[in-house]
């Protein structure tokens, strides 16, 4: 089974276009690739073609991967967020104790994942070690360059 993913409407729609984009132009495209191959000749010893194939082939498994996704994608409401706490879709500031630095991520699905914008996987360690945490506590988070503790000083939407 599938595991639920959360996602806001903005991810949503952003994956419910890259499947439709796929299964159209990206399904009309590699067909082209496949014609203009078979039509360079002897089908055995043609490189072209068996390289478009594998393409489709690929092409198939992720529109397969991403409807699976999409099956399985859920929309949080995000006016019923409760800010006591993190919870996937909050935005949080945190305060790194040890050097003062403060950083805002909000946390969302992993596909939604973007750390140039501040969005960060609910899969993440630091996510994990967030959630579920209320505004004024502490937690140690173990990161790969180790143990840093943070400070949680907003939880917004």
């Amino acid at each position: 089974m599938t595991e639920v993913t959360y996602y806001t409407q903005e991810g949503l729609d952003k994956l419910k276009e890259e499947v439709h984009y796929l299964t159209t132009t990206g399904r009309q495209l590699i067909s082209k690739a496949i014609a203009e191959a078979r039509d360079k000749g002897d089908l055995s010893e043609n490189a072209e073609y068996d390289a478009a194939k594998e393409a489709q082939g690929l092409h198939e498994a992720k529109i397969s991967k991403l409807k699976s996704t999409l099956a399985s994608a859920r929309l949080i409401d995000e006016s019923k967020l409760d800010l006591t706490k993190v919870l996937a879709l909050s935005i949080v500031k945190i305060k790194n104790v040890k050097n003062g630095a403060t950083m805002t991520y909000q946390l969302v699905a992993e596909s939604e994942a973007d750390l140039k914008t501040g969005k960060i996987s609910v899969k993440s360690p630091i996510a994990q070690g967030l959630l579920g945490k209320s505004v004024g506590d502490k937690t140690e988070i173990e990161v790969p360059a180790g143990k840093i503790e943070f400070e949680i000083l907003e939880i917004t939407r």
